[in-house]
């Protein structure tokens, strides 16, 4: 498929969403977004500018260190909480290596947590560098701040469904799963994919991303760009929204190919349902076609039952293999 060079997302004002402020229009703009392509961009949210500077200048600083230095927080070292560094191609989208290097976080929790006790993947405490101390505060200011953002736009997501505008937190993310992510892909080799065309897994992803752009969305009539605006978001929904809304709302594929000539950073934040939060199709939305014959990984998404943590696990598995078989 040909790239179309202009964007064609929505952009839309949150802040009536964080502001108690008049929301039916902004449901309504969400509503549209949502049945469309599932993305838009997203201005007026919690995320301050000197926040993301910070974040964006301390892992600069990190990417820049010697290979051994990052590889102290290798995952490996993460355990079951599945944190830490991966270098380049040590993350696989479906079955290959994608050209980027990255940190992974989420909430910081420490061993009293009922859920690190019951020993969950993906929950525990975080790798942070110690060459670069400063990494810790960025990040964590940076997940507190995505955090009441994504509560204000799904409160947006409820009411563009006719929902109550907190059903999702009282039904999904009272106590939800957060996972950061910080990517750096390099300069040159333009041909390789950073990450290939893949759907993300849960309710909603924040993505802030540097001025060298490189995302990529499909739409039916091919693929468009993502390109970086000054101030946004990109804001996309995940394949457990899907779910819930029988495909009214859809979790779109996206990839990333860095043609800048520079390197890029990227800051995606996935706001899932809780670990053990049962999926069960909003009222509303029950019945729904198999899609699968049109997804990019063939998969049936309104074919799964069960609890969000068993759904992550069977696909982040298939991300890191052997990170995988030390976590069950």
């Amino acid at each position: 498929m040909s790239v179309m060079p202009n964007t064609e997302l929505p952009i839309i004002n949150v802040t009536p969403l964080l502001e108690d402020g008049e929301t039916h229009s902004v449901a309504r703009e969400i509503q549209r977004a949502c049945e469309d392509l599932g993305f838009f961009y997203a201005t007026g949210h919690a995320i301050g500018a000197e926040t993301l500077a910070k974040l964006n200048s301390v892992s600069r600083t990190f990417f820049a260190l010697p290979e051994a230095e990052k590889m102290k927080i290798a995952m490996a070292k993460g355990g079951r909480a599945w944190r830490g560094y991966f270098p380049v191609g040590g993350e696989l989208t479906s079955g290959k290596p994608d050209r980027k290097q990255g940190l992974y976080f989420g909430e910081e929790l420490g061993v009293s947590d009922p859920r690190v006790a019951a020993g969950l993947p993906l929950h525990g405490a975080n790798q942070f560098p110690e060459a670069v101390p400063e990494l810790r505060a960025a990040v964590l200011a940076f997940m507190d701040e995505a955090t009441r953002s994504a509560h204000a736009i799904m409160q947006g997501i409820a009411l563009s469904l006719c929902l109550e505008a907190q059903y999702f937190r009282r039904t999904y993310t009272s106590d939800p799963t957060l996972l950061f992510r910080v990517f750096e892909y390099p300069a040159g080799d333009d041909e390789s994919w950073g990450v290939g065309e893949h759907t993300d897994y849960g309710l909603l992803t924040l993505l802030a991303q540097d001025e060298n752009g490189g995302l990529q969305v499909k739409t039916p009539q091919g693929w468009i760009e993502a390109p970086p605006i000054e101030g946004a978001l990109v804001c996309n929904i995940g394949d457990m929204l899907d779910r819930l809304t029988g495909g009214a709302y859809r979790s779109t594929p996206h990839r990333v190919r860095n043609i800048s000539g520079k390197s890029r950073l990227s800051f995606p934040f996935f706001f899932d349902p809780g670990w053990n939060a049962d999926i069960v199709p909003l009222p509303a939305h029950a019945v729904a076609r198999d899609d699968s014959s049109q997804r990019w990984d063939q998969a049936n998404v309104h074919a799964f039952s069960g609890t969000y943590g068993e759904y992550l696990m069977s696909k982040v598995s298939k991300v890191f293999p052997d990170l995988a078989r030390e976590a069950i």
